[in-house]
């Protein structure tokens, strides 16, 4: 079947105008249509922020959970019905704050899941205080004379955690984006995908012109490979982190794979009796 734009759009976004969001949700559907994904095989699991809106306006399923517990949920419906497309969505106060914890130990499972956070380096929906991706020095209305703290590095974190993929896009830049969707979908495995998403309303530093006089697109360079996990390291650290493209990638065994009991099956068709012989060997075992 041949899907149209249309068919992933949910309701009207409510962000404000200029959102980076809106590009990321647009990337997402673009993303989604281009794999030829039904929508209805696809689930949008989503946490509290402005982000959290996605859900709403993207037209497949979709679960808005609480905050900081986006990657609990989305993992749970993956290992529910490993054959839909889960893909988590959040934001950087939500993934790497009050989620960090989720986000770390989803990478080392490799739960087979696609995780998208909008990263605009401030709390936005509760109108714009310092959030763990702020830069030291960064004026909020809970920094008045500026952060005293260093900033969250999700990228060094994913590759620490061992994230068998790991991107970083901009909403100013839709066709990697997309690409970088694709790819991360397509990806058998934890896909990390680190947006930069500026918003437009509270963060007055961090614009889409300060990120483009800043990124370094690794696409440009056509020697490098993100098969490298130390080279991969360099590079973003080389970058300061401001860098967008794949940045890394391994195959290993899923987790829902690794996992006794049916690998691709349901559970709601999963037959719920014991066979006799299985019965007989929990009764041997707890005799």
């Amino acid at each position: 079947m041949n899907y149209k734009l249309s068919d992933y759009r949910g309701v009207v976004p409510t962000w404000c105008p200029g959102c980076g969001d809106f590009a990321v949700l647009g990337c997402l559907q673009k993303a989604t249509m281009q794999l030829g994904l039904p929508p209805e095989d696809v689930v949008i699991v989503s946490g509290i922020g402005c982000s959290g809106k996605i859900v709403q306006h993207y037209g497949g399923y979709g679960y808005h959970s609480l905050h900081g517990r986006t990657i609990p949920v989305a993992t749970g419906i993956k290992l529910a019905n490993p054959k839909l497309t889960v893909i988590a969505a959040g934001g950087d106060g939500d993934g790497y704050g009050i989620g960090l914890n989720h986000f770390i130990h989803a990478m080392r499972r490799n739960i087979d899941i696609t995780y998208l956070v909008m990263d605009n380096h401030i709390y936005s929906l509760t109108t714009g205080q310092t959030s763990p991706t702020s830069r030291m020095g960064f004026i909020s209305k809970t920094t008045p004379k500026g952060a005293a703290e260093l900033h969250i590095r999700p990228l060094e974190i994913a590759l620490a955690a061992g994230s068998s993929f790991i991107a970083q896009g901009f909403s100013g830049d839709v066709n990697q984006l997309t690409n970088l969707i694709i790819a991360g979908i397509q990806h058998r495995g934890f896909s990390h995908i680190n947006i930069f998403s500026p918003c437009v309303t509270f963060n007055k530093q961090n614009t889409f012109a300060w990120f483009k006089e800043r990124i370094i697109n690794l696409d440009d360079d056509q020697n490098y490979q993100p098969n490298d996990k130390v080279r991969a390291l360099e590079k973003v650290i080389e970058a300061d982190g401001v860098l967008t493209g794949i940045i890394y990638q391994e195959e290993r065994p899923v987790y829902h794979q690794a996992l006794p009991g049916p690998k691709e099956q349901p559970l709601t068709q999963t037959p719920v009796e014991l066979e006799r012989s299985q019965f007989e060997q929990l009764i041997k075992m707890f005799h």
